[in-house]
């Protein structure tokens, strides 16, 4: 009985590792989207797409003996906190693009590195979850590495403007991308605590198909809009959009079951681990020698990840 308990509380580890390798090939998939629907019809496939593979979970969930119960009592509550991650993580999407459109685009893109920081505000602030110093100093030293990880290798490639740029209007945009996913991090893991006695399998797969249906229906209604070409483009590339949906939504159910078993904070700083798994694939498929501050970035991450694991 001690054994399964330890197993089932420490299993959140692993799922988070699986949600950072399925989003790396996610991202891989996407990338190749952008080129043809922008960013965000790139995004609304891995949205759309991956809606039969999240329903398809949940039926799964349902009828395995494992996992079979009832469909959960949803109520207010919780979809007032899914609501909050679902367009938290569209704001973010759309925070990080403004950042990017700046000449000081890396300082906006450092800053939304900030993510997993903030996550330990909201979390402290609105679930009541305070993190261990242990967690607090990880949080630090993964962010760090990011931060370095973030920055461009060619010196001509630094911000302009010296320390002003660090206080400009794509700082601002990088923060407010940062927060965007913080808080739907934290929206996400208060509505997997409403819904006590729920297994975190079915949390986890109920809350992935309600918040990629919300994402779904705004930023589809938004592209009907306002880009229809981008519509267009993404259902013409359908065999990337399946896979870049399929992979999201693969992701997506790791996330999601992993705030269900801990806290966000906890989900996120572990889940740094997906930056170093996509610049070593990327950077061994360049067949590309890493800089010292690259490895020195590198490094912090793995010491902060550690740190939270063997807390």
């Amino acid at each position: 009985m001690q054994s399964s308990v330890f197993l089932f509380t420490w299993a959140w580890i692993p799922i988070v590792l699986w949600a950072a390798l399925a989003q790396t090939a996610r991202n891989a998939a996407q990338r190749s989207l952008v080129a043809q629907a922008g960013t965000l019809g790139a995004t609304l496939a891995r949205f759309l797409y991956g809606l039969p593979f999240a329903a398809a979970w949940v039926v799964l969930l349902h009828a395995l003996p494992g996992t079979a119960a009832a469909v959960p009592g949803f109520h207010a509550g919780y979809f007032g906190w899914l609501l909050l991650g679902a367009v938290s993580q569209l704001a973010a999407t759309a925070f990080l693009l403004l950042a990017m459109k700046q000449r000081n685009f890396v300082v906006g893109v450092a800053y939304s590195k900030t993510d997993a920081l903030q996550v330990a505000v909201f979390a402290t602030l609105f679930l009541h979850e305070l993190p261990g110093w242990v967690t607090l100093l990880a949080i630090a030293l993964a962010t760090a590495g990011v931060v370095l990880l973030s920055w461009p290798r060619k010196a001509d490639a630094a911000p302009a403007g010296g320390v002003r740029a660090w206080a400009g209007l794509a700082a601002v945009y990088g923060l407010a991308s940062g927060a965007g996913f913080a808080l739907s991090a934290v929206g996400y893991r208060g509505a997997a605590l409403q819904l006590p006695g729920v297994s975190p399998w079915l949390a986890g797969g109920w809350g992935v198909l309600w918040a990629q249906t919300i994402q779904t229906l705004l930023l589809g209604g938004w592209l009907a809009w306002r880009s229809r070409p981008a519509l267009r483009a993404m259902a013409t590339a359908w065999r990337v959009s399946v896979l870049a949906g399929a992979a999201g939504a693969a992701a997506s159910i790791g996330w999601f079951t992993a705030f269900a078993l801990t806290s966000a904070a906890n989900v996120r700083t572990l889940g740094m681990v997906e930056v170093v798994f996509s610049y070593l694939v990327s950077h061994r498929l360049l067949r590309e020698k890493l800089a010292p501050a690259e490895q020195a970035g590198l490094l912090l991450v793995l010491v902060g990840v550690a740190a939270l694991v063997f807390s």
